[in-house]
């Protein structure tokens, strides 16, 4: 009845923790984004609503092989480990161990040559068996807020991890359509080089014929090599974008060259996956929910500190077997036991314990701070996508028309000048203004496909807090 009465006692004072209780803070949002935006329901794979399928395969490898990836998840072990320890603390210690020993005695000592005066024998040999136990309970709670704190780290390290595989993976779709833009701002160069050089050939024809003068000819040599110009910093660009999807990759910059070299079209930018409530980003943006974690973690940490100003108390026990003799080593006669407690208090520390609180306190602040400037950041961050995506649509549509016509008007110009109707700097300012119209607009298309990343990320990817 006493053990079970004291069993009691300590289970209710190791409930008695001290420190604050956590509770979310309250942070009041709109109902709605400022910005309009059409949504669809969240997509863990949102990258595979670019419907690009060599997209998709450089995504898995990215997951599968990055190394900022596999750094997180090594992170996430970490701190998971340090979880399971400061779980540990919680529960006894214990060890066993066994021994034997042989002693022979010299005669000439004092202890020897007593011992073997009163018959006792000059050698002998020494059995040992034994086990020890400790227990520190946890009276306030200093070690179950430890716990606690370690277990809200892990919990923000796996928020930590999702919210690299989100960035990394936005990232490879980010350079993936940066690709795709300077293959086609290339495409646009070498075709405009074409129709230059095809005019060369035509002014130079009609410069034979007499029916032009030279000088048409080097002003049309001269637009000629401004195009032929403008194509080396898009290839040294568009090699950069292959070496970082190669790095992203976890390769050496190089290795998929042949694979990204093949031109294809700019994915088009889809319409976000995510919920169209700024409260949800507390739950489905990883890096929020990790702030709310390591807050979480500081908040705990307080009452650790706090534990401090209250008595630890210690239970240890001894159990040994000790014989000079093998076959009555486990006989009761060669039992040694003691079991006691200890009680320790810091009562001349509290300057220190006050001094490990305040700190804590300070950090559960700049916590607290950190948090609320994550969500505050994470609604820009949306606000921003948005407005870029819905411009961007936007541009691309008039950039459309604009270039629709260029090319007519283009057309219309060299038949004219054929004709004698109009000067060749009509022709070469017809050309200049559609190559710059027909490359804004291939930057447009990927800008708008980029902001549709950018609004997905900035959404959390399909993210939902556990």
């Amino acid at each position: 009845m006493r053990i079970q009465l004291a069993a009691l006692l300590l289970t209710s004072l190791s409930a008695c923790a001290v420190g604050p209780q956590y509770s979310r803070p309250t942070i009041t949002l709109a109902p709605t984004y400022v910005t309009p935006a059409h949504m669809v329901a969240p997509e863990p794979e949102w990258w595979r609503r670019f419907d690009d399928p060599l997209l998709d395969r450089i995504v898995m490898r990215v997951l599968a092989q990055n190394l900022d990836v596999a750094a997180a998840g090594a992170r996430i072990a970490q701190a998971r480990a340090a979880a399971g320890l400061a779980g540990a603390a919680l529960l006894p210690t214990g060890g066993a161990g066994a021994a034997i020993e042989t002693a022979s005695q010299s005669l000439r000592s004092p202890f020897g040559a007593a011992a073997h005066e009163l018959g006792f024998p000059r050698g002998y040999d020494l059995y040992q068996l034994g086990s020890q136990a400790s227990w520190e309970i946890d009276l306030f709670g200093g070690l179950g807020r430890q716990r606690q704190a370690a277990r809200a780290d892990a919990a923000g390290a796996e928020a930590d991890a999702a919210a690299v595989r989100l960035s990394v993976v936005a990232e490879t779709a980010d350079s993936y359509i940066q690709l795709r833009e300077l293959q086609a701002r290339v495409a646009v160069a070498d075709k405009q080089l074409e129709v230059a050089r095809a005019l060369v050939g035509l002014i130079r024809q009609r410069v034979d014929q007499g029916v032009s003068a030279e000088r048409d000819l080097q002003r049309a040599l001269g637009e000629e090599e401004g195009v032929t110009a403008a194509l080396p910093p898009l290839r040294a660009a568009l090699a950069g974008q292959m070496n970082r999807l190669d790095v992203l990759m976890g390769t050496q910059a190089g290795t998929a060259r042949a694979e990204l070299a093949s031109a294809g079209a700019i994915p088009l930018g889809p319409d976000p996956s995510g919920s169209a409530h700024p409260a949800e980003l507390m739950r489905r943006r990883p890096d929020v929910v990790a702030a709310e974690r390591r807050l979480m973690a500081a908040n705990a940490r307080i009452g650790a500190a706090m534990a401090q100003y209250y008595p630890h108390l210690s239970l240890t026990g001894v159990l040994n077997f000790v014989s000079l003799g093998a076959s009555s080593l486990l006989t009761g006669s060669a039992v040694q036991a003691s079991a006691g407690a200890g009680l320790r208090w810091q009562l001349f520390d509290f300057p220190r314990i006050d001094a490990d609180v305040a700190k804590a306190k300070g950090k559960d602040a700049e916590a607290l701070a950190l948090y609320r400037s994550s969500i505050l950041r994470a609604t820009e961050e949306v606000e921003n996508a948005f407005a870029g995506l819905g411009e961007g649509r936007i541009e691309v549509a008039s950039l459309e028309r604009q270039v629709a016509a260029l090319r007519l008007a283009r057309a219309q110009t060299q038949s004219a000048y054929e004709s004698g109707a109009i000067p060749l700097l009509e022709v070469l300012d017809a050309d200049r203004t559609l190559l710059q119209a027909a490359d804004r607009l291939e930057q447009a298309r990927a800008k708008e496909s980029r902001a549709s990343v950018a609004a997905m990320r900035a959404l959390g990817g399909g993210y939902e807090e556990v």
